[in-house]
């Protein structure tokens, strides 16, 4: 498994909340001109499902494989639960009627199917289509035009469509004139900023906390300012009481959270509240905040393995990974938020130029999601920071386990 970087991309619905993600496996060793799907690691993975436990790393979504031929041949694909995942068959396989069996055949045992990088209607595809769910549609190079025939032929087939490499709002937006139901991409994460934008009011009052906290404010300040907004109380609540979170018995106060958390702690839940809508339903199901919540982690455990008993600097890395997408969250540029926000030099270099210790650590966070066009960098920038690659793996698992958390409270 040390030979692999471990990728998962968010597949989200069209009311924007998580649904699931794919999972992307690369060799480490793969350069920048070959970075294709390895069928080799995803097979792999799959026949080691139980050791990587499928579920600290999909949560409650769905996980898409891709998948060939061979692994489709294999019995190792039984390793999955086919409730959980969603298999991807590659446009590269040559459909024959030993495969359209074996399809039919799973098919049966409750596995969905999914056709991935679909251009045209292809005769070739026709055996498949009774058992195939879910049509993926790479729409990067596709004209406005030739993305709506496509959509309205499989939807009139009663096919869920799932558009992949979306990457802006605007893509976004054809896709749902086009009648897409999923949506691919990263195009959620991309800061939009908006002249004039306004925080919300709750997001007003965690910002004046955190300053306040900044500024060593006296705790019953702290608690009377918190109380102002009750859904605040209700989430913060909430979040403390999280399994697996770090707190040993229940808290059922403000005074006690507050008590028992202390200031360094507050100010993380802070910071993740930050991303939540919590007036809201749902909240914890945004795809945002599962990403920052991820790369916090993954950047605490980082600076954990690299850095042992140097707590600061775990704590001041968590920050830089939840911070990393608050240009996004508020529509406004990383240089007017850090006005704002009162940190730390490290932490504003890594934010707004990459630099130090926490922006290379930042940047192989960003480098691994997007592993299918990162190329060979994530490796330069491990060899830099000093990372052994089993013990990036074993923080990724940690942390997409700690952020599904999240989710699940």
């Amino acid at each position: 498994m040390k030979e692999f970087f471990l990728a998962r991309q968010p597949i989200l619905c069209s009311a924007h909340n998580l649904v699931g993600y794919e999972l992307l496996f690369r060799r480490a060793s793969t350069g920048p001109a070959n970075v294709v799907d390895d069928l080799s690691a995803t097979a792999s993975v799959i026949a080691h499902a139980s050791e990587l436990g499928i579920d600290n790393v999909i949560g409650n979504s769905l996980g898409f494989f891709n998948v060939d031929a061979a692994v489709l041949m294999c019995d190792f694909i039984n390793f999955l639960p086919c409730d959980k995942v969603v298999l991807e068959i590659l446009e590269t396989v040559k459909v024959t009627p030993e495969l359209t069996a074996r399809v039919l055949e799973l098919h049966k045992q409750g596995f969905t199917f999914a056709l991935d990088d679909v251009i045209s209607e292809s005769e070739e595809l026709k055996s498949l289509l009774p058992m195939v769910k879910i049509i993926k549609i790479d729409i990067s190079g596709m004209s406005k035009a030739e993305l709506m025939r496509l959509a309205h032929h499989f939807k009139q087939q009663n096919k869920i469509l799932l558009a992949e490499k979306v990457e802006t709002i605007e893509q976004c937006r054809d896709c749902v004139e086009a009648g897409f139901d999923y949506f691919q991409g990263y195009y959620f994460a991309r800061p939009v900023i908006l002249t004039g934008k306004k925080l919300s009011s709750s997001q007003l009052v965690i910002m004046n906390l955190l300053a306040q906290i900044a500024a060593d404010a006296e705790t019953n300040h702290l608690e009377q300012n918190i109380k102002k907004d009750a859904s605040l109380v209700l989430t913060l609540l909430r979040l403390v009481n999280t399994p697996g979170l770090g707190v040993t018995h229940r808290i059922d106060s403000l005074g006690q959270a507050l008590t028992v958390l202390g200031r360094r702690q507050l100010q993380r839940w802070l910071q993740i509240i930050l991303y939540a809508e919590h007036s809201k339903g749902n909240h914890f199901n945004s795809p945002l905040l599962q990403l920052a919540t991820t790369r916090g982690k993954l950047l605490e455990l980082m600076a954990e393995k690299l850095h042992p008993g140097n707590r600061a600097m775990a704590d001041t890395a968590f920050t830089v990974g939840i911070m990393s997408l608050m240009d996004t969250l508020f529509g406004q540029s990383m240089q007017q938020i850090l006005e704002q926000v009162s940190v730390v030099d490290e932490v504003s270099q890594a934010l707004l130029h990459r630099a130090g210790f926490y922006g290379d650590a930042l940047k192989l966070a960003e480098y691994i999601e997007r592993i299918d066009r990162a190329g060979a960098l994530p490796v330069p920038t491990l060899q830099k920071i000093g990372l052994a690659m089993e013990d990036l793996y074993a923080s990724q698992l940690a942390a997409f386990e700690w952020s599904n958390n999240l989710s699940r409270a």
